[in-house]
């Protein structure tokens, strides 16, 4: 987690998060953390939330029948937790998402699972049609507590380049 604080005024300071586009290099890997221990009502909110009417989230006795003998996890749930965990390494200073590819569910995740995610840079380019931002791809990868690789995507960002960001914008 990038964290870093500034200095207001004399003995007055403030927490900032996030890197902007000039801090990114092409191979740094980033591990996000704190981990997320996933419970059971987690798992059943995001699926009913999302009107995913699917029993082996939420149906103990119909998962038993499975192949996995349990509820899993809902993968877009695991999906918006590893996005979620990257944020203020890579998008905390994101003008904007502009996509995601190549997502791999490769493992179930289960309730009482923990899932910790990491991000590596891929690429990084300067916006031809912003001078105040460039563009930053980074791959995502999630484990659970046995390092096992649950899930992994790409995902690009226009990311602001120092004093070009929101933050700057309105001395956040």
């Amino acid at each position: 987690m990038v964290q870093n604080v500034k200095q207001i005024s004399e003995s007055r300071f403030r927490e900032t998060f996030g890197r902007y586009y000039e801090e990114f290099n092409v191979g740094d890997i980033y591990e996000h953390r704190p981990g997320r221990s996933i419970t059971e009502t987690d798992n059943t909110w995001f699926t009913l939330l999302t009107m995913n009417t699917h029993p082996m989230h939420f149906d103990k006795e119909y998962a038993k029948a499975s192949e996995f003998g349990k509820v899993i996890v809902c993968s877009p749930f695991t999906v918006a937790l590893m996005v979620g965990m990257s944020v203020t390494d890579v998008s905390q200073k994101a003008v904007a998402n502009l996509g995601w590819s190549d997502i791999k569910m490769t493992h179930p995740l289960f309730v009482g699972d923990t899932l910790v995610a990491e991000s590596k840079v891929l690429d990084k380019r300067e916006s031809k049609s912003r001078p105040g931002a460039g563009i930053v791809t980074v791959q995502t990868e999630g484990f659970n507590q046995d390092g096992k690789l649950i899930c992994s995507f790409s995902r690009t960002m226009l990311i602001a380049k120092q004093g070009h960001s929101v933050e700057d914008k309105v001395n956040y």
